[in-house]
């Protein structure tokens, strides 16, 4: 079922606002250390090392490239992300919503 272009730009509206309103208050930049900290706190961090430095090992440190390592960690990494920090984030996201404009959320 093919997504409605309308709710679509509405949407990508919406984060724009969302984002802004984020990084005007800086509440961006902590939410974003917030995330390095529980990341490397729950062992993502060293995990995805370990699937760097294995993915290195299989194809030869001369034949990876940047991009070939982004590429392929992508998708393990955020697999990786605990279900719990995810809810926190967005908990956090949430009050921070209802704080700033609580007639609009």
């Amino acid at each position: 079922m093919a997504e409605n272009p309308e709710r679509k730009a509405k949407d990508a509206q919406l984060r724009a606002v969302i984002n802004q309103q984020l990084m005007e208050s800086g509440e961006r930049e902590r939410l974003k250390e917030l995330l390095r900290t529980r990341l490397i706190e729950c062992g993502w961090r060293d995990q995805l090392k370990a699937h760097c430095k294995d993915i290195v090992k299989k194809k030869g440190l001369e034949c990876v490239t940047v991009d070939d390592l982004v590429t392929q960690i992508t998708p393990t990494g955020r697999a990786l992300v605990p279900d719990d920090v995810k809810r926190e984030l967005l908990q956090r996201i949430r009050t921070f919503l209802s704080q700033q404009t609580p007639n609009m959320w």
